[in-house]
């Protein structure tokens, strides 16, 4: 069998199996850090400008944008997977570099609310969505991350593959379902390696695609079975022609779902490593930046390359800087949305710790990546000590994850100056109890 027939066959039996609760747990914990993630994102660049250009799409339809504006599933999709991205917060699975929640959760919603599904069906669907995407992006690997923005190309398959469980797609549709949206799949790095506003909108490309490959397939429409692994696939057009025949291996028995990273920073993931270990130093040995003479942090080849921003100018170039994100942990002690306002960006005390901070690649670190996201960071003070941090994973990884209380947290402290304490309490307290919800009326608005 073909890749997208191993995983339609997997469907077809995921549609008639039960989930153990562990895993409808961490899918409602990817809800809401998912949503964590779209409310800040809403006041984001191009989200106005989005809206604006959806404007025939909106005041109708089943579906919701995240600002509560009714719209077409479509859509929906395409608004709300740009603003769960757009803030730079939501989930990843590192070893398929690829932040999963923005376009298949949007698309699971975006389906659901067409279809009036229950809360325990759009659950199952986002796993299902979870755990074909992110292996398609493990099979790819770190080839594809050279030039490509996983969570625009793999998240058009994660958006597919929810959508397509939302809609209970039999073996060969769902398989369809994933053919067409390997045809839809884009989104390039490049687009970010300069200040501008299209990255937010691969994920929203992305949930979009993927819903419109699934509605397609339940209609009859047929891809290419053999696009992923064939002569002209997208594993040799987008990676180096990597071998699929193990792909589907482990589904059902490791749920890839359980093992996301939730971020406990605001900002490009890559850098997070660093600024954990920038923070215990700071706390271990007391640092003021004043007692801060030069900073050198060690890490992996696509964290410099991602966060690439020496004298970031803009909000946009700041969330891509390693240096500036380390230079606030430093000073301010957090990386939070704060750090981005226009006040930090022209700090002279930020900007001269931006100064003093060097970044190489290490080559023991780096051939660890992606499986794991490490950082030295090396202080030299200016009474002469040098203070060594080796930061293994970043909190919020597997490793460290972050409890349940932790994402609560996050979640409040995202949410509530977009909806009010009061709102964002009660929507909690609905996303935990989700699995026993008749409908998704309320979700993302």
């Amino acid at each position: 069998m073909h890749a997208t027939e191993v995983f339609g066959q997997y469907a077809r039996a995921f549609h008639h199996t039960a989930l153990p609760d562990p895993v409808i747990h961490h899918a409602k914990r990817a809800v809401i850090d998912w949503h964590a993630s779209l409310f800040p994102g809403l006041a984001t660049a191009p989200l106005a400008q989005l809206e604006q250009v959806l404007a025939d799409d909106l005041d109708r339809g089943p579906a919701c944008l995240g600002n509560g504006r009714a719209a077409t599933a479509r859509a929906a999709a395409l608004y709300n997977g740009a603003a769960a991205h757009a803030a730079e917060v939501d989930d990843s699975f590192r070893e398929a570099m690829y932040h999963p929640g923005a376009a298949t959760i949007a698309a699971a919603l975006a389906a659901g609310q067409q279809a009036g599904a229950s809360g325990l069906a759009f659950l199952r669907a986002l796993v299902l969505g979870y755990e074909v995407s992110t292996r398609i992006g493990v099979v790819i690997g770190r080839p594809h991350y050279r030039f490509w923005h996983n969570t625009g190309t793999v998240g058009a398959f994660g958006a597919a593959a929810a959508a397509g469980g939302v809609l209970q797609l039999d073996a060969v549709p769902f398989a369809h379902a994933l053919a067409t949206a390997a045809t839809f799949a884009a989104g390039l790095q490049q687009a970010f390696r300069m200040d501008s506003m299209s990255k937010p909108l691969h994920a929203g490309r992305a949930a979009e695609a993927g819903l419109l490959a699934a509605q397609l397939a339940g209609q009859g429409v047929t891809g290419s079975l053999d696009v992923l692994d064939g002569e002209a696939g997208l594993g040799r057009a987008m990676s180096d022609g990597p071998d699929w025949s193990h792909a589907g291996d482990t589904l059902g028995r490791d749920f890839h779902i359980t093992r996301l990273t939730f971020k406990n920073h605001i900002g490009c993931g890559h850098t997070f490593a660093a600024i954990d270990g920038a923070l215990a130093l700071r706390a271990a040995h007391g640092l003021q930046p004043a007692d801060i003479r030069r900073v050198q942090v060690a890490t992996y080849g696509p964290a410099l390359d991602i966060a690439c921003y020496e004298n970031p100018q803009t909000e946009n170039e700041a969330r891509f800087s390693l240096r500036f994100v380390v230079a606030t942990a430093l000073v301010h002690g957090s990386v939070r949305l704060a750090a981005y306002t226009p006040e930090r960006l022209a700090d002279p005390a930020l900007r001269a710790m931006v100064g003093r901070i060097g970044a190489v690649v290490d080559p023991d670190i780096d051939a660890a990546f992606p499986g794991r996201r490490s950082a030295r960071v090396d202080i030299e003070t200016h009474d002469g000590r040098r203070l060594v941090w080796l930061q293994p994973d970043r909190k919020g990884d597997p490793e460290l994850p972050l409890s349940d209380e932790e994402l609560e947290g996050k979640f409040l402290e995202l949410a509530t100056p977009v909806i009010g304490a009061e709102r964002a309490r009660r929507l909690l307290g609905h996303l935990w109890a989700l699995d026993h919800a008749p409908n998704l009326h309320g979700l993302a608005a």
